[in-house]
């Protein structure tokens, strides 16, 4: 990477600049995001499978429960109750810029 510019100073010529956040198409631009989204699952009270870290469950009263299936940069969200289901996609629309592609077929 370069400096931008017009934004190069003098006897800094030399100074790159710092990445706060992961670039999109970076090798490591995955990871940071399957990172964020992780974290993001785990404070919500979703727990992860041994099996697979990319299926998150959920357990709710009465048996009940919300299954989030992550492949890359998809999701596929199951579960008893459409409420909690719409309540869910809802709140991670509310953080994470998303697209609803309707029902699975």
């Amino acid at each position: 990477m370069e400096q931008l510019e017009g934004f190069i100073e003098k006897s800094k010529e030399g100074l790159v600049c710092r990445l706060k956040k992961s670039l999109y198409g970076l090798r490591q631009a995955p990871r940071q995001w399957y990172k964020k989204f992780d974290s993001f699952m785990l404070e919500n009270g979703f727990g992860r499978l041994e099996a697979n870290h990319c299926v998150y469950i959920k357990r709710y009263d009465q048996g009940k429960y919300i299954i989030l299936l992550l492949y890359l940069d998809d999701m596929l969200i199951v579960g008893q109750d459409k409420n909690k289901i719409n309540r869910l996609k809802k709140y991670l629309g509310s953080k994470f810029a998303m697209k609803n592609l309707g029902p699975a077929q």
